[in-house]
């Protein structure tokens, strides 16, 4: 006990006195500008006013809308992280003549690029210094074989945070940043390339990435179905993953008819989904009986996440085809980045994907890859699967324990972060477009003083994370034991 008391004592001073402090500061009106050295103003409890503040704040619920957009780069790391786990699981030393050949082909690229620069080239130090990194880690892997690759993906993740912050602030830049420096000779060229076309022809590709959308929706809606009528997926759990995967569709029909587009065209794609669902469910045998309460919720839960993520995307794509006839004829200028309202949580998205890509995920991902029995794949090799069969049906379901603790971590972390990043590039801005929840803490206890607020905001955060931590376990759990 004397050996342990240093650190008994550490956790008691440092953890559980300011939980249980936080706690009672909750429920109190402790202003630090009502309450200091200077007045004399008495400390009063006011029960759970802090708590229902919260639904008339206005700001709180902004954040939260802000923090849970940004947790959309969720699904993208975790799957940057499984596919840079299995590139990085074989190994990627040339042989033979194949190196020699590789690393010529590099200083050919290289030594091309400098003449070009010598000659004229637009935007020429940033070209050579990122063709000339990319030609670099091309030779330093095919010469020192896998474990430079994983040494270089893991680099950012115990780089010091604040360091690499300030580094993406200044390829950020949207003056002299790196960045805007290679994008806008390309950026120039398609406009010119846009300008010289029709402009309906150009705008009329938003009805491409719109069916997209509408093919996803169809697809997984059949995928739900088809997981009912095997008693895969009970009647009550369809509901919400419905619901969801409606979302884009319907943000979709607001959005062509707010721009005097035929609305009716989505509406109809609706209404076939719609009959769709009514033949699948009806119409369709069912193989087993049909699943009580949740069952299948958390599976159903999953596809529909994934599928509206990916639907929310082609739609972006489709405003951008929708509006760049006019935006070329302005000419097209490179994004303003975190200096900007609309680029700026992407731009945090974006660095934050970087960063995740090559972090603890993808080392358990490695881990749990050399633990796929080998005979699995043996197996599937005699039955003639082919690469995505054995990946879909050998090595995904082996590694659905390693997701499962990813996705759960990510969740929690996810809703915890984007303090440190949004602090040191963007203080919150602009116009709070950066700010989360945890910075949204820091803002209330930290610099207007209101202590009691910030602890009741602390105390919604943790009942968020623990309500969706169990919603994760209690149907996502059961899904890696079986």
């Amino acid at each position: 006990m004397l050996f342990l008391a240093p650190n008994f004592l550490g956790v008691l001073a440092f953890t559980v006195f300011p939980v249980l402090f936080s706690i009672m500061l909750a429920f109190t009106n402790w202003d630090l500008r009502l309450h200091n050295m200077f007045k004399d103003e008495p400390l009063k409890f006011v029960g759970l006013d802090n708590f229902t503040r919260l639904f008339t704040e206005a700001d709180f619920t902004r954040y939260l809308g802000n923090t849970l957009f940004m947790m959309m780069g969720i699904p993208f790391s975790v799957g940057g992280s499984l596919l840079a786990a299995m590139l990085l699981s074989s190994d990627t030393r040339g042989g033979g003549g194949r190196t020699w050949a590789w690393l010529l082909a590099s200083g050919g690229l290289v030594v091309s690029v400098a003449l070009l620069a010598a000659t004229g080239l637009a935007t020429t130090g940033m070209t050579i210094l990122f063709v000339g990194v990319a030609c670099g880690i091309l030779a330093m892997g095919m010469l020192g074989g896998v474990t430079v690759y994983r040494t270089l993906f893991y680099t950012p993740h115990f780089t010091a945070g604040v360091a690499t912050f300030l580094l993406w602030k200044k390829l950020y830049n949207p003056e002299s940043g790196p960045i805007n420096a290679a994008l806008q000779p390309v950026l120039d060229t398609l406009a010119g390339f846009v300008n010289k076309q029709p402009p309906t022809a150009v705008s009329g590709l938003r009805w491409v990435f719109l069916t997209g959308v509408a093919a996803l929706l169809l697809w997984a809606v059949s995928k739900l179905c088809r997981m009912w009528n095997e008693g895969e997926l009970s009647g009550r759990a369809m509901v919400l993953p419905m619901v969801l995967l409606t979302l884009p569709t319907v943000v979709a029909m607001y959005w062509t008819q707010t721009r005097g587009m035929p609305g009716y065209v989505l509406a109809g794609v609706m209404g076939s989904v719609g009959v769709w669902v009514l033949l699948r469910v009806f119409v369709g045998s069912r193989a087993f009986l049909p699943p009580t309460g949740g069952e299948g919720l958390g599976t159903g839960l999953m596809i529909a996440l994934c599928a509206m993520t990916v639907q929310f995307i082609l739609l972006g794509f489709s405003a951008v085809f929708a509006n760049l006839p006019a935006m070329a004829a302005d000419g097209l200028e490179a994004p303003k980045w975190i200096a900007s309202y609309d680029w700026a949580k992407p731009s945090l998205m974006l660095m934050g994907l970087w960063g995740a890509i090559g972090s603890n995920n993808m080392l358990l991902y490695l881990a749990a890859l050399t633990n796929v029995p080998g005979e699995l794949y043996e197996a599937a090799d005699i039955d003639g699967a082919r690469r995505f069969q054995r990946f879909w049906h050998v090595t995904w379901p082996q590694l659905a324990p390693t997701t499962f603790f990813i996705l759960v971590m990510s969740t929690i972390g996810g809703l915890q972060g984007g303090f440190e990043m949004a602090k040191t590039m963007t203080n919150g801005g602009p116009a709070g477009a950066t700010t989360t929840l945890s910075y949204f803490i820091f803002i209330e206890g930290f610099e207007t003083g209101r202590l009691s607020f910030a602890a009741a905001v602390s105390w919604a955060l943790f009942i968020l994370v623990f309500s969706i931590t169990m919603f994760n376990w209690r149907f996502g759990n059961k899904y890696v034991n079986d």
